[in-house]
């Protein structure tokens, strides 16, 4: 890419692989959440809806800091990782992946959330009665109905986990070549004289991923509407 010098190629990468892994991670669980929250009637059920949704009403630093007492190599989950898989979050961009997961989490679980209120319960009845098993059900008659909204779901939280900055900064620090990520690439770029022209050109690159994702997006959610409608 011509266009980026090598660091600003390497923060570019670094946040394509960051967020791949994050968006890839949290998927089955923003799945299950979703399905949770749409379907299931529980106690607790709104608590857990403000649990996941919290990473939205919080500070992101505040995020990050809970992630560095939790997944740091001092914290419980940290200390037991570390001492158990030889896994090792804070400070490695592995870090940053969960960061931003986390931070990407209720857009993805809104997404779906949404996609899954619209299904028709009565298609899924009729599968069941067919004698269909619940997990046949949610392969052949609820996933593909769902699937706009879950791949629009994927794609927000694609795109907000490349640009996460506040809670990944605060966990995994801003280490060139490890976590410095294209946000905290261009904090770094403006920090220096003469960084300018680099911050300029990574925040050309992130509005152009950012819009790409949103039309994206925009597209699925048409369809999921289109559906609805048509009803």
């Amino acid at each position: 890419m011509a266009f980026l010098g090598p660091d600003e190629w390497q923060a570019v990468a670094l946040s394509l692989k960051v967020a791949c892994l994050a968006v890839a991670a949290s998927l089955p669980f923003g799945l299950a959440v979703a399905m949770l929250l749409a379907r299931g009637r529980f106690p607790g059920r709104q608590i857990l809806n403000g649990i996941v949704h919290l990473p939205l009403i919080l500070p992101p630093v505040v995020t990050g800091y809970v992630l560095l007492l939790g997944f740091g190599r001092r914290g419980p989950i940290g200390e037991f990782l570390e001492n158990t898989f030889g896994v090792v979050l804070a400070f490695r961009w592995t870090g940053a992946a969960l960061a931003a997961a986390i931070m990407a989490f209720p857009l993805m679980v809104r997404a779906m959330r949404l996609a899954i209120e619209t299904v028709d319960p009565g298609l899924e009845e009729a599968a069941a009665t067919l004698g269909a098993s619940r997990l046949r059900v949610f392969l052949t008659v609820t996933l593909p109905l769902i699937l706009p909204g879950v791949l629009a779901g994927a794609i927000l939280a694609f795109a907000k986990a490349m640009g996460e900055f506040g809670a990944t900064i605060t966990f995994v620090s801003n280490i060139p070549g490890e976590t410095r990520t294209v946000p905290s690439a261009i904090y770094a770029f403006l920090q220096v004289p003469g960084g300018e022209a680099s911050a300029l050109r990574l925040v050309i690159v992130s509005v152009v991923i950012a819009m790409a994702a949103l039309l994206v997006s925009e597209v699925m959610a048409r369809r999921v509407a289109a559906r609805v409608a048509g009803r």
